[in-house]
């Protein structure tokens, strides 16, 4: 049995556009329905979203039924806090693409990239699980560390100042930048369409494209979303299952409820 190939770690380095959807719900029910809607990627929360490992897992199998939709685990650290633990679980469940918030410095990068690398190259623990396959996977635990992608969020002004030294550390596969943080710390809570939230969003794309990185977004806008792709962002997520949800359901009610 072969270590699968990371198929969305090679679009971001070819520069290949990665529409995507953040995943909130934390059902695997809900998540297989978005798994078949076409998206090139979702994001299965567990900073925001009420996820443990045992969810996770259920949403992880649900999506390999539909090979072209890759799955993306956020999980909940950040700040220094890396979860080495917590990394290592989720890539023990299959995860090969992992978005971590609150990416601050250079360092904090690098803590996380060694966290996703079994040694020499970093200090993910010996085992495998559902990701080799229990041991189906002869070589998984040599060819691991090549296929897992690592993506990090630049969510206040340090990270900022910060981010061509964090795009620099290798392993570090992509930056995505965090608007509703974003905005909190440069000052604007909330007012994530304010001039100089907008401003420092637009700078940042630039400087990340021009590292060689990926960079990533989120928004549920459709317009700023293909603006977002016109200037170099390569995982674009569009929109989220919640605000769907929410948005439809009132929509539909509305239409046939008086006042």
């Amino acid at each position: 049995m072969q270590n699968p190939v990371n198929r969305f770690k090679q679009a971001l380095r070819e520069g290949q556009p990665q529409i995507g959807l953040w995943v909130h719900l934390a059902s695997a029910y809900s998540t297989e329905i978005c798994a078949g809607a076409g998206f090139d990627w979702l994001l299965l929360d567990s900073e925001h979203a009420p996820n443990d490992l045992r969810s996770m897992l259920a949403q992880l199998q649900a999506v390999a039924g539909y090979p072209d939709t890759h799955p993306v685990v956020r999980v909940p650290c950040g700040h220094g806090h890396v979860g080495t633990t917590l990394i290592k679980q989720y890539l023990d469940l299959g995860a090969q693409t992992i978005l971590v918030p609150m990416v601050d410095t250079p360092e904090q990068a690098h803590a996380v990239v060694e966290a996703t690398r079994y040694p020499p190259h970093g200090i993910r623990g010996m085992g495998g699980a559902r990701a080799s396959r229990w041991g189906r996977i002869n070589r998984y635990t040599q060819e691991a560390n090549e296929e897992i992608c690592v993506l990090v969020q630049i969510e206040s002004q340090e990270a900022l100042n910060k981010i061509e030294a964090i795009a620099a550390v290798e392993g570090v596969d992509g930056l995505f930048i965090g608007p509703a943080d974003l905005s909190a710390s440069l000052g604007h809570v909330g007012e994530l369409n304010h001039p100089a939230v907008r401003a420092a969003i637009d700078d940042a794309f630039a400087r990340i494209v021009k590292t060689g990185k990926a960079a990533g977004f989120l928004t549920a806008d459709e317009e700023l979303s293909r603006r977002s792709i016109e200037q170099g962002v390569t995982f674009m997520a569009v929109g989220l299952d919640v605000n769907l949800l929410a948005r439809h359901t009132s929509a539909l009610a509305a239409r046939f409820k008086t006042s």
